[in-house]
Order: structure tokens, then sequence, then C-alpha cells
């Protein structure tokens, strides 16, 4: 396990680099822009995952509100604070000006101030994705949104990776952080990061043993996301979760079908390397394998006492003209012959 300095070290870069780094276009919000789970088919859709509440002044502000008569003079106060590294009493402080004065200019500053103090010295995370959000959507236009969504994504990460083990103690925090994903890539779905994070989103979905739900996210990330090296995982991650969907189902023609049309696109992409592929052609010989064994026995259902000879000389007909290379072809030509003498 990481040591505490060293995680501290790593947060404390992507705050650094908050302002400073190169993010990709496409984040900021504009004309056009997807902000909205209709067009995500496999997020959640709660309202509170997509805007939080505006922050109001706290009860008892004698106590919990600023300690500075303007909002210039609670930043320099908070500033203060965090020089002296009183942290929790920094973003405290940074927190009450946010809530008393919203619309002022220092408003934003203390905002992404609580942030970065949650994420980079007090590693709350969780936390910390929060109040990025915040900044995000409260002060789009009065941050450096490619930066601040960037941050945002780093976070989401973080969240991912100390939900793993904790003093050598597993939690399973798959929901939230699958929210926080989802959050950023409908912040930023025009980001360099938003095909990965579509990916994680769909793995989580999958952890969540939620595999129908990941089909449809890898399906919305290769059609949003074409010709980028997620949309080819995705193909073979969508072609696994399908199977997992086709052996838990009771038959479904239509499904089967469907699961078939789809082993036989992904086969055609070109996008398989030689195992995948492999792999890939199991799942397809499996699925025709159920339609055909079906077929075998809805013809088989017509070869009995109470259906006429007719019935069954023509469902058999029909199975060996779709199935002709069947392993049942030899057996259903065999009766099909019986029956046919019988009936002269």
């Amino acid at each position: 396990m990481c040591s505490r300095k060293a995680i501290v070290f790593s947060a404390a870069l992507v705050v650094a680099a908050f302002g400073a780094m190169a993010v990709p276009p496409g984040a900021s919000p504009g004309p056009g822009i997807r902000y909205a789970t209709d067009a995500y088919p496999g997020f959640d859709s709660e309202d509170e995952i997509i805007k939080p509440s505006r922050k109001e002044p706290r009860w008892f502000s004698w106590f919990n509100g600023p300690k500075r008569d303007t909002a210039s003079e609670q930043l320099a106060y908070a500033a203060e604070l965090e020089a002296a590294e009183s942290w929790r009493d920094a973003r405290k402080a940074y927190d009450a000006l946010v809530r008393q004065w919203p619309t002022s200019p220092e408003a934003p500053k203390a905002q992404k101030a609580v942030a970065d103090i949650l994420l980079s010295r007090e590693l709350d995370y969780e936390a910390a994705f929060k109040e990025y959000r915040y900044l995000v959507d409260f002060y789009s236009s009065q941050c450096d949104y490619d930066a601040a969504v960037d941050t945002l994504y780093k976070t989401a990460e973080l969240m991912r990776d100390e939900g793993k083990t904790v003093l050598f103690f597993r939690f399973d925090n798959t929901v939230d952080v699958r929210r926080a994903y989802e959050a950023v890539v409908l912040r930023a779905p025009g980001a360099k990061f938003a095909p990965r994070a579509m990916l994680t989103i769909a793995q989580l979905r999958e952890d969540e043993d939620r595999p129908e739900t990941a089909v449809t996210v890898y399906e919305n990330l290769r059609n949003l996301h074409p010709g980028t090296a997620e949309a080819a995982e995705a193909l073979y991650r969508e072609a696994k979760a399908r199977m997992v969907v086709l052996h838990r189902c009771e038959y479904n023609r239509e499904r089967v079908r469907d699961t078939i049309d789809f082993m036989r696109l992904a086969l055609a992409s070109g996008k398989l390397g030689s195992e995948r592929r492999g792999e890939v052609e199991g799942y397809l010989a499996e699925a025709k394998s159920l339609v055909e064994e079906e077929a075998y026995k809805s013809a088989r259902f017509y070869d009995s006492r109470t259906r006429t000879k007719r019935s069954a000389i023509s469902a058999y007909q029909r199975f060996l003209d779709e199935y002709p290379a069947s392993d049942r072809a030899a057996e259903v030509r065999r009766r099909l012959f019986e029956l046919q003498e019988e009936a002269k």
C-alpha cells in the first residue's frame, strides 16, 4: 500500500496542474453540448447527480459564518489560515465565503480552494469531487472550465483507487464512483478522457452485476467515439457482456438473433486480435447453436401423434433448408425419409 505521504504528493500534483496543464478542447460547455441523461442511456438519471443544490449560509452563523465583514477580507483571512497549514479552518473559512457572498468575484476562488484542500490535504476524494462539481456547475464561466473538469475526472479516478483497499479492508464504492464518472462525462462530453470514462462506467456496471446495462453503455461509447482505442475495447467487452445476458435470460429468438448479428459485426470490424477473434467466433457459434436447437425442438413438436405427418414433414424440411450443415441434419433427413415413406 502507498504511504500517506505518497498519496498526498500525488493529490497535490493534481491540484498543482489544475491551471497549468494542457487540456484537450471540447470540454467546455457550448452550443449543442450534451448535458442530459437521456443522451447517455445506461447512466443514472437522479436529478441530484446532475446538479447539486446551491450553498446557503449555515445555521448559527456567529459560529459557522464568515469572520470578516467583506468577501475580499474573508478570502485574505482564509488564505492566512491556509498558509499556516490550518487546513480544516481554512476550508471552513473559504466555504463560509461562498455561502455568504455567492455572487462575489472571490466566490469562485474560494470554492476552488475548498476543493483543493479536500483533495490534496485532507484526502477526502468523495467530498473533493462534490466541491469541484459545485465549482463546475455554479461557476462554469468564472473558472478555468477545461482544467476544472480535468481535475474532476482525476478525482473520480482517485475515488476508484481509494475504494479498492483501505487499511487492508476492501470497500465497495462502485455505485458512488460510477455516478462520479457519469457526472464528469455529462459535464465534459467532448473531453479527451470521455471515452475512457465511459469505458470505466460500463465496467462498473458489470461490477454491479448489470451486464445488460453495461451493453447499453458499451454500445453508446462505440457510437459516440468511433475510431478510438476505447471503442475497439468496448466492442470486445460488449461481446462478452452480451453472452452473459444470453446465458441468464430465458430463450428469446429476437435476443439471440441480435446477438448473432452483433458477433458478426464484431468479427467483420477488423478490431479484434487473433485471440479475441477466436473467442468471439466461439460466441457466434454458441449463439447460432441456440437458434438451431430451438428450431429443431420446434420441428420435433410437429412430429407427434397429435399432429399430421404433413405438418411434421414441412417442419423438418424447413429445418433442413435453414440448417443444412447442422449436426442434427442426418438425423432429421432419416426421420423425414420415414415420414415421407409412411405418407405414400
